[in-house]
């Protein structure tokens, strides 16, 4: 069954340590921590040599930094059943820990050889837990932020695909049921098919953002087409350029069947003569390009107009899976173009 793309982005998120484990990341986090060195060894009231002081502290810090992504790792599974917040308390708490533990490891194996007093102890103990309390505190803060974001930036692509979805509905089956009326006593194998395809549509739609393959989404445009086809009859003309063989690549459900609503809405419906509306796919090793292109009406401004409204929804969600849409007008027609960027090789 296809997985919902909003799902599939919380079932990524749900551990946000993964970030953690990038090289990028692990980078970032070793230079932080030879930052953090210098400003120590840099601090006044530091007896002796400072760059001995840089070269212990750097040692500390970097310790205490992966000793605390090792234990994350080996917990990561077990950190899954947290809620994302719960899991920025629970590495702050082991921030915590392994301080204190890396703290009197040190303290363990270096007393005696440097003959340092208890009072030592207490005082590099404190030092960094107070730094480590303080980097956390700052951590959870930047991360709560951050998630809540997240968050809203997933409700608002949902909302708006529901907004889009709501757009789109209530005419379509308005006048898909005037057409299956006109047609259930003088053709009813063809109103039988309609009733199907409106079927097959809607449900697509009730099942909310999902991936599919790439054909089947395809199947869901051509149905629509077909229906519309009953509507206009030779007003609308439907041209399919298709490969022998569709690449087997999944796409947002829906993110090609409103181009071809759009296509026949502020096309076909506004134009007097006959309108012809094409699909094509092309494809390579590295990309496949889905075109749905038509006719430009009579007035180009109510088209330019039309054409902007449910198109950002589309856009949002083919970027999310790294595509891009793009739409021109020229020589009397009007295309827009999806991106899919894949690196599969097509059947």
């Amino acid at each position: 069954m296809p997985l919902p793309i909003y799902a599939r982005t919380i079932e990524r998120t749900r551990l946000p340590l993964e970030v953690l484990w990038q090289p990028s990341s692990l980078i970032f986090i070793v230079l932080a921590g030879e930052l953090l060195a210098v400003i120590l060894a840099l601090a006044p009231g530091i007896g002796g040599s400072r760059w001995v002081h840089f070269g212990l502290t750097s040692l500390l810090i970097q310790w205490i930094s992966l000793l605390t992504l090792g234990v994350l790792a080996v917990l990561r599974h077990s950190l899954g059943k947290l809620r994302p917040l719960g899991v920025a308390y629970f590495t702050l708490a082991t921030l915590l820990v392994t301080t204190s533990g890396v703290c009197s490891l040190v303290w363990l194996l270096l007393h005696q050889q440097l003959m340092l007093p208890h009072e030592a102890w207490r005082a590099l103990w404190l030092q960094f837990s107070g730094i480590a309390l303080a980097v956390g505190l700052i951590g959870v803060a930047i991360f709560r932020n951050y998630w809540n974001a997240r968050q809203l930036a997933i409700q608002a692509k949902q909302a708006e695909l529901e907004a889009l979805q709501a757009r789109i509905h209530p005419h379509f089956l308005f006048n898909t049921l005037n057409t299956g009326a006109a047609l259930v006593h003088e053709q009813p194998e063809k109103a039988e098919q309609l009733l199907l395809d409106l079927a097959d549509l809607f449900r697509a739609a009730l099942a909310g953002p999902s991936l599919i393959p790439l054909h089947e989404e395809l199947l869901l445009a051509r149905r629509h087409a077909e229906i519309e086809q009953l509507r206009f009859g030779p007003r609308m003309r439907v041209e399919w350029a298709l490969p022998e063989a569709l690449p087997d690549l999944p796409v947002p459900m829906l993110s090609i069947q409103p181009l071809v609503e759009n296509a026949i809405h502020h096309g076909v419906e506004l134009s007097t003569t006959s309108c012809l509306l094409r699909i094509a796919v092309e494809s390579d090793a590295t990309q496949v390009q889905v075109s749905v292109s038509n006719d430009l009406p009579p007035t180009p401004t109510s088209m330019r107009a039309g054409h902007g409204v449910g198109l950002r929804a589309v856009r949002e969600r083919v970027a999310a899976m790294g595509g891009r849409v793009e739409t021109r007008a020229d020589d009397g027609r009007y295309q827009a173009t999806i991106t899919f960027v894949t690196h599969h090789e097509v059947r």
